[in-house]
């Protein structure tokens, strides 16, 4: 049994800061991309970043130059450092990872329950 359990998220202003984490634990044997997503009420939820296990990045192009992801392999951490927050960064963040439970299985893709971020004035 895998859980993505996220931390961090909460109420800010404009052009503020939060960082965000997500810890995987349980059966592990290797994990593989870590990622984030949000999902806006009414609307579908939509990549925001992943980091691949060699720590390559990719980004949507409405975060990048503000949200920078990495990840901690010795903790099976991964963090979403959010800078100059936008009242359209409003939503609940999921965590998302894929995780070999043994040696040898096809990882499976798992989600943390989400965690709400609030930006407004």
């Amino acid at each position: 049994q895998v859980q993505l359990v996220e931390s961090g998220g909460g109420l800010v202003q404009p052009g503020g800061s939060l960082r965000l984490s997500c810890a995987a634990s349980g059966s592990i044997f290797s994990i593989n991309g870590m990622g984030w997503y949000r999902q806006a009420p009414g609307k579908q939820r939509e990549f925001v970043a992943r980091v691949t296990g060699g720590g390559s990045t990719t980004y949507a192009d409405s975060v990048k130059g503000r949200f920078t992801i990495s990840r901690d392999n010795a903790k099976n951490t991964v963090y979403l450092q959010m800078d100059s927050l936008k009242p359209e960064d409003t939503a609940v963040y999921y965590c998302n990872a894929q995780i070999q439970g043994r040696r040898g299985r096809t990882p499976g893709d798992y989600w943390g329950q989400g965690t709400q971020v609030t930006v407004s004035s």
